[in-house]
């Protein structure tokens, strides 16, 4: 297979760049740190929960409402940034990203008011994050590549979930050493430090460096087709797709995402310990997610979804009895490997059913949906946790709906072998 097929170049690879290696990992590479910090951005209410409750006095679920517009504004982000990167992109929305969510940072350290941190968190973080979510990773994976699209949306989805466990230590770390404004102010800095690289060495085609599609032949940059989402709106299998992603969110970044920490201080874990174990959650994760990518080019997605949401139920079911550093060792393991293993399999449909160069826009609307869920859960579980006491109702709920969308997932058809979606 030769990747490297020329079509006419616009710009020049930059010289560092391996010449042996095809430039599209190269981008991959860059998209991956962008997507791990933005991320990671995102583990901030989470690891600031409980530092921010005690020095300002705001109630759990008061803060958890920050937390939610911040991850309605990242859903919200998702359709957007297909409009943008249409316009802009992908390398100029990525350092713009970048640049908003640092601004934001500061902004919301300094902020001593409610309405101020749920405006510059809650709607300026958020939003800003969202344009390079996961819409980025699918972008890159159909544009750039013909074979490994699924390892590649594997890794770009084990970067997401990667980031967003992985800085939960990093960011409560820092709160209990320096406070919660100091660990945003830190934040802003080192989402500056990405945006260089992200400047210097992006490109949005391949065609741009004179390429042609890793495992295909040469082909212009196509545009999303008109009247995508009003079509797409008439189809059954946007909606299952949404729904699924739906609960996707609601049993992820909302629920185990946001209130992890704060169940597991419940039950006698120091927060430092309990964040240290979603570190670990984000490790398996990331090897889960990977996996997945690499099972979304050889098996049938809608099976792996059935299987990922079905054992996603089952942990949660599990999660009320942690009580010890064995039990609390197992759920992460077993939610880990399962975290975010849901979207490469979901961006595949996604392109079967639309199109390839229909996925941003697609896909973005169905990411929406993700971080709509995301957020009535993040919110919702705070409520039945101070009229329950604990979040036992909460996530026993999360575990009956994750078994309901993995049967939900088997009904989404796919394209015949005499059409392929491909072609779409």
């Amino acid at each position: 297979m030769n990747p490297s097929a020329p079509v006419a170049p616009r710009q020049r690879i930059p010289k560092l760049a391996p010449k042996s290696m095809f430039y599209g990992w190269v981008v991959v590479g860059v998209a991956v740190i962008a997507v791990l910090m933005t991320a990671g951005s995102r583990a901030a209410p989470g690891a600031l929960l409980v530092d921010m409750e005690r020095s300002t006095g705001w109630s759990t679920s008061t803060l958890s409402i920050a937390a939610s517009i911040s991850l309605v504004m990242y859903g919200v982000g998702g359709p957007l940034a297909a409009f943008v990167m249409s316009r802009i992109g992908l390398r100029s929305t990525t350092v713009m990203s970048l640049l908003l969510v640092a601004m934001s940072f500061l902004f919301s350290a300094r902020s001593e008011s409610l309405w101020s941190f749920y405006l510059w968190f809650g709607f300026g973080a958020g939003l800003a994050s969202g344009l390079i979510a996961s819409v980025l990773g699918a972008t890159i994976a159909n544009r750039w590549f013909v074979d490994r699209r699924g390892l590649v949306t594997g890794i770009f989805g084990a970067s997401t979930s990667a980031g967003l466990l992985v800085f939960f230590p990093f960011f409560t770390a820092l709160a209990a050493n320096s406070g919660w404004r100091r660990s945003l102010e830190i934040g802003a800095v080192l989402l500056v430090a990405t945006a260089i690289p992200a400047a210097w060495l992006m490109r949005d085609a391949p065609a741009d460096v004179g390429l042609a599609p890793y495992g295909g032949t040469p082909e212009p940059t196509r545009a999303p087709d008109r009247g995508l989402f009003r079509r797409a709106l008439r189809r059954p299998e946007f909606w299952l797709l949404a729904v699924t992603f739906m609960v996707c969110g609601v049993t992820s970044n909302g629920l185990v995402g946001q209130h992890f920490i704060a169940h597991a201080t419940e039950h006698g874990f120091a927060e430092v310990t309990a964040a240290n174990w979603l570190a670990v959650m984000g490790m398996f994760n990331f090897v889960g997610t990977l996996v997945s990518g690499w099972l979304t080019d050889r098996y049938d997605p809608r099976r792996l979804l059935f299987a990922y949401y079905s054992f996603r139920g089952i942990s949660l079911f599990f999660l009320p009895v942690v009580h010890d550093n064995v039990s609390i060792g197992v759920f992460a393991v077993l939610f880990g490997l399962d975290y975010i293993a849901t979207i490469p399999p979901t961006i595949m449909l996604c392109a079967e059913a639309f199109g390839r160069h229909n996925v941003g826009v697609v896909y973005g609307w169905v990411f929406a949906a993700h971080q709509i869920g995301a957020a009535l859960s993040a919110w919702g579980a705070a409520v039945i946790r101070e009229a329950s006491g604990d979040y036992t109702w909460a996530f026993s709920a999360g575990g009956g709906i994750a078994i309901a969308a993995g049967m939900l997932a088997t009904m989404i058809r796919r394209p015949t072998i005499s059409t392929p979606a491909l072609a779409n």
